[in-house]
């Protein structure tokens, strides 16, 4: 939003000081409005000033050139050679005097010498001041002024170059910072001063548009839609003083009917569009009426051209105007080229409507189109505004161009009153806290905050507790709470004006224990090898994802509900890179989709997964420098180092149904006897799909119930244990069991039996093969015996170990191997 000081000024009555441009722009940015640039424009024409060509010759040695004596009002005339075709004796021109700069185009003036002819100055077009007039010529002043000033003034305020403009930085929940009225109490409200705004413009009667029922639809969406007819325009160039707004602006001046609409939309906030009606007449057949116009999304391949004269395609994206059928305009967004106001236009159709921002946003989106119009429809107009701003365009139509009104149609959703806001004197006080007034402490004092809240546009009542808020409609978006009114009272009032005080009493913050077992576990998994890595959440379409509601790109408009499918992409990507491995996992949110049966469940999850495909770096000096691959029982120990922090025993349990992995090398994982994710190498197909190893190992767990289990109470805290002062006694045992039975099993019942003596167990050895009969294996544990206060004899380890025997022969038919 570029924002002209001259036009502020006229709207706002404060101390001159608190509208010096670097002061104020201070203030705006730490009140929100962030300013992005301060440009003077005087800056444009420094060292420009009124001339008379009192002599023009050709050049010598230059066809296209002319040598001219041009008089600035300061001794002899200066010899300036100049190429603008317009050139000629008698002109009253802008020159550029020796040492002065002209910005628009990065020049500075030097004595030059052109073709042999010596040149001391330059005589400026529009262009070269930074006013773009279209043409290649030299500026004309005795046509740009009603009457040309003394030779040797300065030109830029003669051609509006006096002015400051501020270039502000407007947020998605402040649409009202879109219009100079919104600064404008912004500036009053910071600095103590009072808006003057021009008087309401007297109001057009309306009767009700009767709108198709489709039609009627598009329109409750927005919650108005209103056309203005008026007769008699005498379409011309506008007067300066519109001209310059606009360019000062950043809009550039077409003519007196569409500079109006533009300037309204500057002042208010609200666009208007302006259609000729005797144009739409061609698509009607005859004289338009009201009831011909409607509105619609677009149809597919429907063809458009614009404004700017690009033939744009339409789909259903689109939300349009039309006349009997036919789109007219983008709504919201920039009006058709052939029913656009032009020089022999009489009468017009002003619209002025609100259109859905969602609406208005998908429609810009479609055609890759941005306006000045469409980026205030996104942040949200307020129909209470719209037909005021109709009216306002309509008496300066008929100011400027001559217009008379011939009617006016309003179709509009049934208003919803605002009820007035609370706010409470003590909730304001308790939040802010008290403001330093001469270093002493004290609350606001309630004058401030009924002046600051004034000077937005709030209406006050006081009651008993307080205050009862009415919010104007420009701010009805962001002032929806009493905490808004608060923290605007602070904003404005200044956060650095109240005084600084610690909470008592003062509770030092931390990790709470889930918080630091997860840091743990990153550092942990890290420490055994893996990378961790981190992958957008936003991924392409596919069955079953979330969609976003507004996504900026399509290829990212889905919410994931998994983290492998990024890794192994990392994962190939790493390979292909001609690196020897990729060892990395993620810790991150998933959100699956619907249901089986269909229906929406959006859920979240928090899941630690991994890949580990191909060798670790730098591990070639173990094996002669060839490839050397985890195999299944290494990728596995290198996730159980990774999850020591945990303290918490993972117990492994075939798994054939998981499509992702091999089905002979997967593992259900539990804990605490719990499903909590699974472990395995990925799946041939899906290696060879992806140009992975075959020894490419994955392995994903669910975060929050490992988190839960391993913050109970002692569970990780670090325990003493005293060393053993008596020998172990230690027995390996050699079982032939059902080729199905886990170690895991065994183990569980091996510890069970053998207690109390039995210290510790575990499996040594795996046998499969021609020494043992089919359907069958063999398996065999190392067991530790050891009583904590004496040795034990071998006659009290073999009874121990008997027991543990015949627990397994009882339990799993085990046949001891000799």
């Amino acid at each position: 939003m570029l924002v002209s000081l001259q036009w502020l000024r006229e709207l706002v009555s404060v101390e001159p000081a608190a509208l010096v441009p670097e002061h104020l722009a201070e203030r705006l940015s730490i009140a929100g409005f962030e300013v992005e640039a301060i440009e003077d424009l005087a800056a444009r024409a420094a060292g420009v000033v009124v001339g008379h060509v009192v002599q023009r010759d050709p050049h010598p040695n230059a066809d296209k050139l002319s040598v001219c004596k041009v008089d600035v009002g300061a001794g002899e005339p200066l010899q300036i050679v100049c190429g603008a075709p317009n050139v000629r004796q008698g002109l009253h021109v802008p020159v550029a005097l020796v040492g002065s700069t002209l910005p628009a185009v990065g020049l500075t003036i030097k004595p030059a010498e052109l073709r042999g002819v010596a040149s001391s100055g330059m005589i400026c077009s529009l262009r070269e001041l930074g006013l773009d007039d279209g043409s290649d010529g030299i500026a004309e002043l005795d046509q740009l002024l009603t009457s040309v000033p003394p030779l040797g003034t300065p030109v830029g305020p003669l051609l509006g170059l006096d002015d400051q403009v501020l270039e502000l930085a407007i947020t998605a929940n402040r649409p009202d910072g879109l219009s100079m009225r919104g600064i404008a109490r912004e500036v009053a409200a910071l600095s103590g001063g009072s808006t003057t705004f021009p008087a309401a413009a007297p109001v057009v009667a309306a009767q009700t548009l009767a709108a198709a029922a489709a039609d009627r639809e598009a329109i409750e969406a927005g919650g108005l839609f209103s056309l203005t007819a008026l007769d008699g325009l005498k379409v011309g160039p506008s007067p300066d003083w519109l001209r310059q707004r606009l360019e000062r602006a950043g809009v550039r001046p077409i003519n007196n009917v569409v500079d109006i609409t533009n300037l309204v939309m500057l002042e208010t906030g609200q666009p208007l569009h302006a259609f000729d009606r005797d144009r739409l007449g061609v698509l009607t057949g005859g004289t338009p009426e009201p009831a011909s116009i409607g509105l619609r999304q677009g149809r597919p391949g429907e063809a458009f051209v614009a404004l700017d004269g690009q033939e744009r395609t339409l789909s259903e994206e689109a939300l349009v105007v039309t006349c009997a059928g036919h789109p007219i305009a983008l709504a919201g967004v920039m009006g058709g080229l052939a029913e656009a106001v032009t020089e022999a236009t009489t009468a017009i159709w002003l619209e002025a409507a609100v259109f859905a921002p969602q609406a208005v946003r998908r429609s810009a989106r479609s055609v890759g189109l941005r306006t000045e119009a469409s980026s205030r429809f996104e942040k949200g107009v307020p129909r209470e505004i719209t037909l005021a701003a109709a009216d306002r365009a309509v008496a300066l139509l008929q100011e400027l161009a001559g217009a008379s009104v011939a009617g006016r149609w309003l179709h509009q959703r049934s208003p919803s009153p605002q009820p007035p806001l609370a706010l409470r004197r003590d909730a304001l006080h308790n939040l802010l806290g008290p403001v330093l007034v001469e270093g002493e402490a004290q609350d606001l004092d309630d004058a401030r905050i009924t002046a600051t809240l004034e000077a937005l546009g709030c209406v006050l009542e006081e009651d008993e507790e307080g205050w009862q808020v009415r919010v104007p409609p420009e701010r009805a978006m962001d002032l929806r709470r009493e905490v808004d009114l608060i923290e605007e009272v602070a904003r404005l009032v200044g956060y650095d004006h109240f005084a600084a005080h610690l909470p008592d009493p003062l509770i030092p913050g931390g990790l709470e224990p889930a918080q630091q077992l997860e840091r743990r576990l990153r550092r942990s998994l890290c420490a055994a090898g893996l990378q961790e890595i981190v992958s957008l959440s936003l991924v392409a379409a596919a069955p079953g994802r979330v969609p976003l509601a507004n996504p900026l790109l399509a290829d990212y408009g889905h919410l994931r509900d998994n983290l492998h499918q990024e890794l192994l992409q990392a994962a190939r990507r790493n390979l292909q890179a001609s690196l020897g491995g990729f060892w990395g996992f993620e810790i991150g949110r998933v959100f699956p989709g619907g249901g089986a049966s269909g229906e929406a469940r959006h859920g979240e999850r928090t899941l630690l997964v991994g890949v580990i495909a191909g060798e670790r770096r730098a591990e070639r000096w173990r094996s002669s420098g060839k490839p050397a691959p985890p195999d299944y029982f290494q990728a596995r120990g290198v996730l159980q180092a990774g999850l020591e922090p945990l303290r918490l025993p993972l117990e492994d349990r075939p798994l054939t149904d998981a499509p992702l992995l091999h089905p002979g090398r997967a593992a259900q994982l539990l804990v605490e006897g719990k499903p909590a994710g699974w472990f395995g190498q990925l799946h041939p197909a899906e290696a060879d799909a992806l140009d992975l190893p075959a020894a490419t190992y994955v392995f994903q767990l669910e975060l929050e119930p490992l988190l839960s289990a391993g913050t109970r109470r002692n569970r990780w805290q670090p325990s003493f244990r005293a060393y053993p002062t008596v020998p172990a006694s230690e027995r390996d045992l050699a079982l032939v069991v059902a080729a199905d039975t886990t170690a895991a099993d065994l183990l569980a019942a091996i510890r069970k039996a053998g207690k109390p003596l039995l210290e510790q167990a575990e499996l040594i050895d795996r046998y499969e093969g021609a020494q043992v009969e089919a359907g069958r294996c063999s398996q065999a544990f190392r067991l530790r015996y050891r009583d904590s206060a004496r040795t034990l004899t071998d006659e009290e380890v073999e009874v121990a170990h008997g027991r543990v025997r015949e627990a397994l022969e009882r339990r799993f038919g085990a046949e001891q191997r000799r």
